[in-house]
């Protein structure tokens, strides 16, 4: 199979769908390819690491669409290369479509096969394929909320684990998955106050076992979110309904009961926040201000340690970029039904139930679409 790796050119997107190691991985299985000049900058790695890996440099976007079967990425394609998307090609990246109805547009208007990151499950429902950049987001979520609280940028001017005599910071985080474990992990270690909220007590009781007397577990539910959330400083959005828009949990309203210059990190901005005030911003422009909260909401946030990132994510997406190459995506998804459920959108139809409920499309279920 012909495989094409396109530099990414989302603000501040540094990474890259395959590093050199994987590219010898395909490249040994006989497969050809083709990497766009530059591609790995960002993190380090040069055009010569590339060829020695086997691959063959292009030098413009276009070039690699053209000849390539399937096109493995980072982040979303963006307008200008969703123009390039044609039914032959296999797109295999985080696409999050739910809160974006004009890539889910073009998407289908293209024909080609798209098959998501996010969606993608393991044996025991979990999303093998977002859990590496849900730990990086989760760790990052506490730098990011530590340097948003900072005077300079908005914040209280609140240090987030104190010093002997002055209170660290309250940290409150929202969701118990991976991203709410990580956010977890930082924010003890800096040494914040800590409650974490969520509605399996299965997760409530595994954080207490881990985490012990460290912090403080609460079930959630409204009348918690509001009760914890007007003495916080910090508070992380960690939740995920898989393929679907992110439920608001914390609305406007909630705003005038938080202290001035508290913030906010939303780590479900991908799937449309869960803070009722959040949109999307970037790295170049991280944050703003909501009624004196400080937002951020950067929608690619593991983009700013890139090179951890890439070389996490492709350590869980080669084997399935290998059965891909391999067996042709039909195949491989027909014979993997955990694969299967990364297919978001193929031939003009909307494959993932979430996706089609939130965005208006008739919902055609993968294996009969496959079978089209």
């Amino acid at each position: 199979m012909k495989i094409g790796v396109p530099k990414e050119i989302k603000n501040h997107e540094y990474r890259v769908g395959l590093v050199p190691a994987s590219v010898r991985e395909l490249t040994m299985r006989g497969h050809d390819v083709f990497v766009q000049s530059r591609a790995g900058e960002g993190i380090g790695v040069l055009d010569s690491d590339y060829v020695a890996a086997g691959a063959v440099i292009l030098q413009e976007t276009a070039e690699v669409f053209d000849v390539a079967e399937m096109i493995v990425k980072v982040k979303e394609p963006q307008a200008q290369e969703r123009a390039m998307l044609e039914e032959r090609h296999t797109l295999f990246t985080y696409l999050h479509l739910a809160p974006d109805p004009e890539q889910t547009r073009d998407l289908v208007n293209s024909g080609a096969t798209c098959i998501a990151y996010e969606t993608v499950t393991d044996p025991s429902g979990q999303l093998p394929l977002l859990a590496p950049m849900s730990e990086v987001a989760g760790r990052l979520s506490i730098q990011a909320g530590a340097w948003c609280l900072e005077k300079a940028h908005g914040g209280s001017g609140v240090l987030l684990g104190g010093v002997p005599g002055v209170a660290p910071a309250k940290v409150m985080i929202i969701g118990g998955g991976t991203v709410g474990f990580n956010a977890c992990q930082m924010a003890v270690g800096m040494g914040a106050r800590v409650v974490v909220l969520d509605r399996s007590i299965r997760v409530l009781r595994h954080f207490d076992a881990v985490f012990s007397a460290r912090l403080e577990t609460v079930f959630s539910s409204a009348d918690a979110i509001e009760r914890h959330i007007t003495g916080a400083d910090l508070v992380i959005g960690g939740v995920l309904v898989p393929g679907a828009a992110a439920p608001k949990l914390v609305t406007r309203e909630h705003l005038a009961l938080m202290k001035r210059g508290s913030v906010l990190v939303d780590v479900a901005i991908d799937q449309g926040g869960c803070f009722e005030t959040s949109h999307a911003t970037t790295h170049a422009e991280p944050t703003y201000i909501v009624d004196g909260i400080v937002h951020y909401c950067v929608a690619n946030m593991p983009g700013a340690v890139p090179r951890t990132s890439t070389f996490a994510l492709n350590n869980a997406t080669l084997p399935f970029a290998i059965a891909l190459a391999d067996k042709g995506a039909k195949q491989a998804m027909l014979d993997d039904p955990h694969l299967l459920q990364g297919l978001n959108v193929h031939r003009g139809m909307v494959t993932y139930e979430g996706v089609a409920r939130d965005l208006g499309y008739e919902h055609v279920p993968a294996l009969e679409a496959l079978e089209d």
